[in-house]
């Protein structure tokens, strides 16, 4: 039996589900899957929003009967898969499903630090007193122990304390081990045949542990990518170190309540005290960002100030002697023997970073940087190029590869996506285009009168644009800024014009922003890159995105300053053959947050003018959907005006 037997006009999808639909694209797509799966090779799809590609790869999967990997995007993706797509296809395709679901350890419930956290002084103080009988609730009722199942913010502040990680984790070695909800998971993988993970977590484990085999992914004969354009830059992320103000306390506190409930407070604590002195006086002595809050900067560690390098000695030298403190003590147990190895731990990361030591190092040049974000202070370093990493550990390692996104080409080629991706080797190549129509459903609106994005009076004119574009549809607006400073000042001067009810992003949690959009049905939501993809708001709720610039990468994040670089050294061209091809996947990206369904309708205006005016523009038009183009407000409104006679009215 074949995937297209099962998802095509004549199969049991289409007889059991009323208005079942089949498209000849997804059709496309699962013979493509089915067919790397066979022949064991490298596939990339594109495949457009609305193909069905979820289903089109899951089915051949199945069917293959193999050991496999699919990675997501994001952790909603994997509930998504777990919770509606597989008991789709159980219930009505009869497949015997044998799927388990892996997320990253912070995800889980850790019963050993529950039970420390309860014992500490910190249950009794706020805001943990308020949350902790949610927790104890959780903890009563819960199979799983994920902490999806909780009502809780995402940034809530008692979670890390009482969270499984991979610094925290004991093994076999805890007395909670048997009932641990991660050996639970692990167990329910080993036995399972499609192993659903994130990015995130499939890279964490091939980054700390080998490809596979002894890892937490069990051994898997073939992997697949959804979401697929993120892979590039969640690997550098976990192929690369970090050490921060925050790993440091988090070392402090768990080991303080560790030596604490073994009877060692008051012979630790002046030891304890004196990392975090250390901490302090290193990390404020690291040379800071200049673009605020969020930011990262370039740091050579050669041109580290004397006083940074004194201080980071000292810093070394306390956490050596706190290792040897809690070694001295380790009769009190392995929760206490596990601080001196994430003391040693945080040493030999930061010797790594300033000596540009890692493994990474050894594959690729890394760029060592500083980073603030919020409180916290960070020093990191990350490879500037993960392409020969992609090819070492996952394409050769693995027997089938699909990658599979609705934005992995540009201009109609794939060449920018194989290139960061390590795929310097004949593979199987297939774009399946969206179903939707596109130049009926949709118009791109690309003002001529708009000032160059770096003109002074560019956010007035996009605010005005912003505030006529509302008033044409009526609300229902993502309006997507490419810098927080653009949001911030956007917001400023179009909410208090505006006769519709307005969200910031940062006022309140994304789920909290996007069930209050939704519901209302006529609001307006300023946002920045989080809001650029993963945000499905299908039906009249948005029926208007405005992208105020072309989202090129920030030129002096040192990531991007690297990577450049290294092209230009080659005698490349790193504008056309890096920022161009990013920037349009990113807009594309954009683009796609307008049409969900066949039903979907509406305006995508991007007020940067470089789109029409500018060479390189040529290339985003040519890698965006084929919606109807309108330079002009006279044309838009005569598309509006076509659209509201054709559509049902908004509902709100």
């Amino acid at each position: 039996m074949h995937a297209r037997d099962l998802l095509g006009p004549d199969g049991p999808l289409a007889r059991a589900i009323p208005g079942y639909e089949h498209r000849e694209s997804q059709l496309a797509m699962a013979d493509a899957v089915e067919q790397a799966l066979e022949a064991e090779g490298v596939l990339l799809v594109e495949a457009g929003t609305g193909t069905g590609k979820t289903l089109a790869y899951l089915v051949p999967a199945i069917l293959s009967g193999r050991k496999l990997v699919i990675s997501t995007g994001t952790k909603t993706l994997q509930d998504q898969l777990m919770e509606h797509d597989l008991p789709l296809l159980e219930e009505h395709l009869g497949l015997p499903v044998r799927a388990a679901c892996m997320k990253g350890l912070g995800n889980y419930l850790c019963l050993r630090r529950y039970e420390e956290f309860l014992g500490s002084a910190d249950a009794d103080r706020a805001p943990f007193d308020r949350l902790l009988p949610t927790i104890r609730r959780f903890r009563e009722t819960t199979q799983t122990g994920d902490r999806a199942e909780l009502s809780l913010p995402e940034e809530v502040p008692i979670w890390s304390h009482v969270s499984s990680s991979s610094e925290t984790r004991l093994g076999a070695r805890c007395p909670h081990f048997e009932a641990c909800f991660v050996t639970r998971m692990r167990r329910a993988a080993e036995d399972a045949q499609l192993l659903i993970v994130n990015h995130h977590l499939f890279f964490a484990d091939l980054a700390t542990r080998g490809p596979h085999g002894g890892g937490a992914i069990p051994d898997y004969d073939a992997v697949i990518f959804d979401e697929a354009h993120q892979v590039e830059d969640v690997a550098t992320e976990f192929f690369g170190l970090r050490v921060s103000t925050a790993r440091v306390e988090t070392l402090v506190r768990d080991a303080q309540r560790a030596l604490g409930a073994a009877g060692f407070s008051d012979v630790s604590e002046p030891r304890l005290r004196a990392v975090l002195d250390a901490a302090s006086t290193f990390f404020t002595s690291l040379p800071r960002p200049t673009a605020g809050n969020d930011s990262r900067a370039t740091l050579e560690p050669r041109q580290l100030p004397e006083h940074a390098r004194e201080s980071m000695f000292r810093l070394d030298a306390e956490l050596e002697a706190l290792s040897a403190h809690c070694k001295l003590r380790s009769s009190a147990g392995e929760a206490v023997v596990q601080m001196a190895r994430r003391a040693g731990s945080i040493r030999d990361d930061l010797a790594s970073i300033i000596e540009g030591s890692s493994a990474t190092a050894s594959k690729t040049a890394q760029v060592t940087w500083t980073e603030l974000r919020g409180r916290s202070v960070s020093l990191g370093a990350s490879p500037v190029d993960v392409s020969a990493i992609m090819r070492d550990e996952v394409l050769g390692r693995t027997r089938t590869v699909v990658f599979t996104s609705a934005t992995l080409a540009t201009d109609g080629s794939f060449a920018f996506t194989k290139q960061r991706l390590g795929i310097d080797f004949e593979v199987d190549e297939l774009v399946v285009p969206s179903p939707f129509d596109y130049p009926k459903q949709a118009a791109l609106y690309t003002p001529r009168t708009m000032p160059d994005p770096r003109d002074p009076g560019f956010l007035e004119a996009a605010a005005e644009e912003v505030i006529a574009l509302v008033e044409l549809t009526g609300g229902g607006a993502f309006v997507l800024t490419t810098s927080v400073r653009a949001m911030q000042e956007l917001a400023r001067r179009c909410v208090p014009r505006l006769r519709n009810l307005a969200f910031v992003q940062g006022s309140a949690p994304k789920a909290t922003l996007l069930d209050g959009f939704r519901k209302d049905g006529h609001a307006v939501l300023f946002a920045t890159a989080s809001f650029w993809e993963g945000v499905d708001v299908p039906g009249d709720a948005l029926r208007l995105v405005v992208i105020d610039k072309l989202p090129f990468d920030v030129p002096s994040d040192p990531l991007v300053a690297a990577r450049t670089k290294r092209l230009e050294d080659e005698g490349r061209q790193a504008f056309m053959e890096y920022l161009v091809p990013s920037a349009a996947i990113s807009l594309k990206q954009g683009f796609g947050r307008l049409v969900r369904t066949r039903k979907d309708h509406g305006i995508v205006a991007v007020l940067d003018r470089r789109l029409t005016t500018k060479g390189y523009g040529k290339v985003f038009l040519r890698s965006l959907p084929p919606a109807k183009r309108c330079d002009t407000r006279a044309e838009l409104e005569a598309f509006w005006r076509g659209i509201e006679r054709e559509a049902p009215p908004v509902s709100g």
